[in-house]
């Protein structure tokens, strides 16, 4: 690669003179520089390295760090300085090795003159510092990582960037004004992939550095052209210095996932994941709560285990005097915080327990009349294009997908079940994180703990297949390849690749041109529940409405494409009309294929869902 050249030396004014004296450049063109010792590092960009690191020299947080290596390019502009900064930034985050000490002051993902040139570039430069230890794993190992994935260091989109600033303007506002929650909900609103996960972690770390942040950074770290450089100030620091911040993550999958990126993010810290039991059990009040997934808390329904319905009761009569059977975990929320940042999509409730879509709506627009609705419209998650979630919705309902443009996105239909799931193992050997996911139409016979435990839940063509064998981060889990997740594995999550099962509790009535719910074949005894204590009874066609939304959410997980194989005949033929077969024969009708065997049988409904290099002497690397 002509161009780059990465100097790397002791982190000292002599050593620094010295590359200077050897690089001219240094005093006048645009680099990107990473400082680092053994566990932390800073990464920058400038247009003049010999002041912008002299600079840092005097720093109290930059000084103690131990070496410096600065990136050169002959044709590099401030925009692709900014670009590769960026870049190096997430990479380390998601690498893990080191911590990371920038502030989420803010980048945009711009586009530039001849961007992709340059960032084929970038990756020769990621190769080779992987090669020389500095990044520990390979740029696309690292990509498939929570670290990453769940990162607050975010080059955000122009419209994620507006949530952010439109929320944290607003919050700013009720705390001067001293209104406490009167202003109302904050909330941001997205369908799958449009990045909600993004900015309420990315919120959580910017409310923290607005708490943080020094004299000497506000006057020497923050690019005042940041997009939120101008909200680190002296009174913002007063307003979040002391503020006890939490992170409410209703599903238990994603929770520890969450853990180890806090644990690994200065600023932020594990304990800042919470469940709303944690919440409703705080002794002490939250200044401000970030709720992800807001849909899922719960109204007053039938716990898990008596545990919690007992604390269920126990928690609202502490907080509301009385066991009100109409308050619900958001009202807890409500309680225990001044602010509440929510983040939520009606159309991802998947329990009767989850908040009723009255109460959701209710809020959304509570939301609206004071100011505080923001929503997120463009898909970021899937290379499939605006219009593939509105196609499944329509797909799954019954209806016809409209003009629906894949672009690059793989999106096809299996026969053999065994052949799909031999399929998302290759794709996985290939490019990692290809996982089989299913509606919860069988039982979880295989639970760990179960008295009668089986080996596998459910056999198609021959093929056994077991359900998840943790319910915790079961997609990065070791046996997850060989297992097959349900919705309370993967809601949240991200992959490259999903095989997606759709079980015989969704199919298609030929007659009416609908799809329909069969409880006779759904295994999620919480999905199905009737709710004695608020007296709601949940009709066939009530669950339906839950079951669609979990396909939907299961067939968005999937970034570069998404393989199904349907159970139902008539649905599998209903869906061959849009969706082709992966190795489709030259002739003959897709929906004349023979019927899948399935084993649908003995379903008593009784389970539950499952070194740094160093040294004095500049060394410049060429690449």
């Amino acid at each position: 690669m002509t161009g780059f050249e990465v100097d790397v030396f002791a982190f000292g004014h002599d050593e620094l003179d010295r590359a200077v004296e050897a690089a001219p450049r240094y005093r006048s063109w645009p680099v990107v520089y990473a400082l680092h010792d053994d566990s932390q590092v800073y990464v920058g960009e400038t247009l003049s390295a010999d002041q912008r690191l002299h600079q840092h020299l005097e720093s109290p947080t930059k000084s103690a760090l131990t070496c410096a290596r600065v990136f050169r390019h002959d044709e590099f502009n401030k925009s692709a300085a900014l670009d590769l900064e960026s870049q190096l930034i997430r990479l380390l985050a998601g690498d893990g090795r080191f911590e990371v000490l920038n502030r989420n002051q803010g980048i945009l993902d711009a586009d530039y003159f001849d961007r992709r040139r340059y960032r084929d570039d970038f990756e020769e430069v990621f190769e080779r510092l992987h090669r020389a230890g500095f990044l520990t794993r390979p740029v696309e190992e690292i990509h498939n990582s929570d670290l990453y994935k769940l990162s607050p260091f975010k080059t955000l989109t122009e419209e994620q960037a507006l949530a952010v600033e439109a929320v944290l303007e607003l919050l700013v506002r009720d705390i001067t004004a001293a209104q406490s929650s009167a202003g109302g909900p904050l909330v941001v609103e997205g369908e799958p992939g449009t990045g909600k996960t993004v900015v309420a972690i990315y919120l959580a770390k910017l409310l923290r550095d607005l708490g943080s942040v020094t004299d000497d950074e506000m006057h020497r770290d923050i690019d005042r052209q940041a997009r939120f450089a101008d909200h680190f100030t002296a009174v913002n620091r007063g307003h979040f210095r002391d503020a006890h911040i939490g992170f409410v993550v209703p599903q238990q999958a994603l929770r520890t996932s969450l853990k180890r990126v806090f644990a690994r993010t200065p600023d932020l810290d594990e304990g800042m994941i919470l469940t709303p039991f944690d919440v409703g059990e705080s002794p002490q009040p939250y200044d401000v709560l970030i709720v992800d997934e807001a849909h899922r808390l719960n109204r007053r329904s039938n716990q898990p285990s008596a545990k919690q319905n007992t604390r269920f009761a126990e928690i609202t009569r502490r907080l509301f005097g009385e066991d009100d059977l109409q308050r619900t975990q958001l009202d807890w929320i409500r309680k225990q915080s001044c602010h509440q940042i929510l983040l939520l999509d009606k159309e991802q409730t998947v329990r009767p327990g989850d908040l009723d879509r009255r109460s959701v709506e209710d809020l959304i627009d509570r939301a609206k009349d004071s100011g505080g609705h923001h929503r997120l419209v463009s898909q970021l998650r899937l290379n499939a294009g605006e219009g593939y979630i509105p196609a499944v919705r329509a797909m799954l309902s019954g209806g016809d997908p409209d003009g629906l443009d894949l672009g690059e996105y793989q999106l096809a239909m299996f026969d053999d079940a065994g052949a799909m799931h031999d399929h998302i193992r290759a794709l996985d050997a290939e490019h990692g994180l290809a996982r089989m996911a299913a509606g919860y139409a069988w039982e979880w016979t295989s639970k760990p703990g179960r008295k009668r435990r089986t080996e596998y839940d459910f056999t198609l063509d021959g093929r056994r297949f077991r359900w998840n064998s943790t319910d915790k981060d079961w997609a990065n889990s070791p046996n997850a390849l060989d297992e097959v997740g349900s919705i309370h594995t993967l809601q949240g999550y991200d992959l490259n690749y999903a095989g997606v099962i759709i079980g015989p509790d969704l199919r298609y009535d030929e007659t009416t041109g609908r799809t329909t719910f069969d409880r006779g074949h759904y295994a999620d005894p919480k999905g199905r529940e009737n709710n004695p204590k608020l007296g709601l009874t949940f009709s066939d066609e009530d669950i339906r409405a839950y079951v669609i939304n979990i396909y939907t959410v299961l067939m968005t997980r999937g970034i570069r494409g998404t393989f199904l194989y349907v159970c139902d005949p008539p649905l599998r033929r209903r869906l061959s009309r849009f969706v082709p077969f992966l190795a489709d024969p030259p002739s003959g009708d897709r929906g004349s294929r023979a019927a899948p065997t399935a084993d649908l049988g003995h379903l008593r409904l009784e389970g539950e869902v499952p070194a740094p290099q160093q040294g004095p002497v500049v060394r410049s690397d060429r690449l």
